[in-house]
């Protein structure tokens, strides 16, 4: 095994869903550290053309391969030996599309979920498993903390299908932890935000950048005072690798975002503000925005006292920073698409 240049040893890295959002970033992360990284993605909502994806093939990466295909179909074609650790990304994302499709979202989760966990408890392989804020449902306290009761809405609401999903992913990584001794970790990750991630699954600042930019109405849903804490996916992605080579942090869960809340209303009136935006802001009833199957609450903030104790980090990249970073993003792919005749 390699050492690089700061001693930690290079590692030979599997992600799936290493195509989408946050995926690509820990690719890029993890490649410039050194890493050997292997990427399962079917590219349902992962884009073949993210920017690290293509700067890695374009200059022709040795140290990376992009295996295309789901993760229940990919995994039994490969040797867990061949892995040092393993990230779990690959998920159903994205409230429109968890409404919509609410069979897909609850048999990727879980199906896949367990399709890797099985993987890595062959040579109890460190894995780091995705979770989301969502589990907390309604929450019964703010800020979350990882230990909290969970409160879901009623089944007839589609969306808390994705929470319940998620959950049982969780359930799954703590008991190969308990019964194996797999060293698996668990994070919730809190809206995260930044370069590289679209709206039209409806995450809400990619939508807010790209209507401001074109100087389209900015959609609020609902009265517009539901307030979330953005963080930016550069410092989530740094922290990744830390929890997983924490052996305290084995068997875990970890919220992972930021703490300062702020409304979605507000967010569109900052957003507008950062780009300088001739945009008004539109309000649109919950019942207008998603046909049916949509239940919302009020407040998400994350309590970051255990990941600040375990591993001392705390995220730096402030959300006008991000703003604008995403802005550039989404004006760049704009363009290239232009060049390439592919209209917007």
């Amino acid at each position: 095994m390699q050492r690089m240049a700061n001693g930690r040893p290079s590692q030979r890295v599997l992600i799936t869903g290493g195509g989408g959002f946050i995926g690509s970033h820990l690719s890029e992360l993890l490649l410039d550290g050194g890493d050997t990284v292997t990427v399962i993605d079917d590219f349902s909502t992962g884009r073949r053309q993210n920017p690290g994806l293509v700067r890695r093939v374009a200059s022709r990466v040795p140290r990376y391969e992009v295996i295309e295909g789901d993760v229940s179909t990919v995994l039994p074609t490969l040797d867990a030996a061949d892995f040092d650790v393993i990230y779990h990304l690959a998920a159903a994302v994205g409230v429109r599309l968890v409404v919509e499709r609410p069979i897909h979202t609850i048999e990727t989760n879980v199906h896949e979920t367990s399709t890797v966990l099985k993987f890595a408890a062959r040579r109890a392989t460190p894995v780091l498993i995705a979770s989301t804020s969502e589990v907390y449902g309604k929450g019964v306290r703010v800020p979350m903390r990882e230990d909290d009761d969970v409160l879901y809405g009623s089944t007839a609401f589609s969306r808390w299908c994705y929470a319940c999903s998620k959950a049982i992913d969780e359930y799954l990584a703590l008991a190969y932890h308990r019964e194996h001794g797999l060293p698996a970790v668990i994070v919730r990750f809190f809206n995260t935000v930044g370069p590289r991630q679209v709206g039209e699954y409806g995450m809400v600042l990619p939508r807010f950048v790209a209507a401001a930019l074109e100087g389209r109405d900015l959609e609020v849903h609902g009265d517009g005072r539901q307030s979330r804490c953005f963080c930016d996916v550069r410092d989530v992605v740094k922290v990744l690798p830390h929890l997983l080579a924490t052996p305290a942090c084995h068997g875990r869960v970890f919220n992972v975002g930021r703490e300062e809340p702020i409304s979605i209303h507000a967010l569109a009136e900052r957003v507008i503000a950062t780009l300088g935006s001739t945009s008004r802001i539109r309000m649109v009833a919950y019942e207008q925005a998603f046909a049916s199957g949509f239940d919302d609450l009020k407040e998400r903030q994350p309590d970051l006292t255990r990941i600040r104790e375990a591993v001392g980090w705390s995220p730096a990249i402030p959300l006008e920073r991000t703003i604008l970073d995403l802005a550039e993003e989404i004006r760049a792919r704009h363009e290239l698409a232009s060049s390439q005749g592919g209209g917007g």
